[in-house]
């Protein structure tokens, strides 16, 4: 399962995985709860869950209680591309809580810690061959 967190003031966006024995802190979590940034090694800091996918790709909705999945009738929002005036479709989504099946957690950072944030978006270092 990844973690994906992003930074509101800086707009800058990182992702982690989670170690198989911290995936039980976040089972049964749902979206707009805020989770303990150690699960990602980012100790002292709050993130606020705002949205999952689960491994088929498909994306989660507030309104949908639950792990299941649904087809709904939607006409804007998580699911939906380039939603036209008038224009519905059915999507296949998923509830709004953390399962097993889910495969990216997006939050974003609502409790600093320490660490000063430049430290923790630093860009990747390319191999060289």
């Amino acid at each position: 399962m990844k973690v994906v967190y992003s930074d509101k003031k800086s707009g800058k966006t990182a992702q982690a995985e989670v170690a198989k024995e911290s995936e039980s802190m976040l089972i049964g979590r749902k979206i707009g709860e805020q989770i303990d940034g150690s699960v990602v090694k980012l100790d002292g800091f709050k993130l606020q869950i705002t949205g999952l996918s689960d491994n088929t790709g498909a994306p989660s909705r507030r309104e949908v209680e639950g792990t299941r999945k649904a087809w709904p009738l939607l006409s804007g929002g998580p699911g939906v591309r380039k939603a036209k005036a008038g224009y519905r479709a059915r999507r296949l989504i998923r509830g709004n809580t953390v399962s097993t099946d889910t495969a990216q957690i997006n939050t974003f950072i609502a409790e600093y810690g320490a660490v000063p944030v430049d430290q923790i978006f630093k860009p990747k270092e390319k191999k060289e061959e």
